[in-house]
């Protein structure tokens, strides 16, 4: 049976504008050629490249190289899978450490919590009011 690896807690990133491949190797503790062979598997990272085909990284690069590597490493998903899993992002919004964070749908939230204070307070839920779904009129019974 094998385990996942524990990975070593990553350093912080620098604020700086532009990274080397050495630099983002150890910020992501990553070896460059993983890095180079990534660019070819994951669409997204697409460092510049300027003087002598030398590849620099910019700061949302290095946090989605950490993503990339947290769901190869830790959480055991192929390179497809983690592809998949990266392009599904879009739809979802990502935190300062590089995490997507599920995008939140509001309107369903209040609606239900709408719904758990009516039977909370032993109120009948009645048609919806203005035509939006999920929204009841409150009607209490005494």
């Amino acid at each position: 049976m094998t385990t996942k690896p524990e990975l070593l807690p990553l350093p912080a990133i620098p604020a700086k504008r532009y990274f080397t491949i050495g630099e983002v190797s150890e910020l992501c503790g990553v070896k460059p050629h993983v890095l180079r062979y990534w660019e070819q598997e994951f669409s997204q990272l697409k460092p510049v490249k300027r003087r002598g085909n030398r590849r620099y990284y910019q700061h949302h690069e290095v946090l989605l190289i950490r993503r990339i590597r947290e769901l190869l490493y830790a959480q055991g998903f192929t390179i497809s899978g983690a592809r998949n899993k990266l392009e599904g992002v879009h739809s979802e919004t990502v935190d300062q450490d590089g995490f997507d964070q599920p995008a939140v749908d509001l309107p369903a939230i209040q609606a239900e919590l709408g719904a758990i204070l009516d039977l909370l307070a032993g109120v009948t839920p009645s048609a919806p009011v203005h035509g939006h779904p999920g929204e009841v009129e409150r009607e209490a019974r005494f």
